[in-house]
């Protein structure tokens, strides 16, 4: 079954793809997300500077990451994408609840947080080969009460 998703995937459009790997972030599955991406994928969150190299890294360090800290997260698509054959840009709101830890020095503010971003994502035979997240750090924290 694996092999006939695998070859599903290679025949989707950088918009499928990005349907498909944003409803696996809502569904809250760090997994689904990841099987999206690319074994070598690059994963940049500008907020943190230091992309994260490869699948596993990408999931543990990001997808789990914001999925444990807000278990009820939505990330929605705003407008209309920007996509060639091999990527996609998109602007987004992503939001939730903070009831999760987002590591040991960040324990759960139990705040309601919303920002606005925008993706930049590279695509090949229906993988994600690189992503970058952009957004509101500063309003983020802000909002969870780190800074002032």
């Amino acid at each position: 079954m694996a092999a006939t998703a695998s070859a599903l995937a290679a025949d989707m459009t950088p918009r499928q793809v990005a349907d498909a790997y944003v409803a696996a972030w809502n569904a809250h599955d760090a997994d689904a997300a990841a099987a999206f991406m690319a074994d070598d994928v690059t994963y940049l969150d500008a907020t943190v500077g230091e992309p994260q190299k490869g699948r596993d890294a990408a999931r543990d360090k990001v997808i789990k990451l914001f999925v444990t800290a807000a278990p009820d997260l939505t990330w929605k698509m705003r407008g209309e994408p920007i996509e060639s054959a091999d990527g996609i840009a998109f602007e987004w709101t992503f939001g939730g609840t903070n009831t999760g830890a987002w590591g040991p020095d960040t324990p759960a503010t139990g705040k309601p947080f919303s920002f606005d971003g925008v993706t930049f994502m590279r695509v090949k035979n229906g993988k994600i080969v690189a992503q970058s997240d952009y957004y509101d750090g500063l309003g983020f924290q802000k909002q969870l009460g780190w800074i002032q």
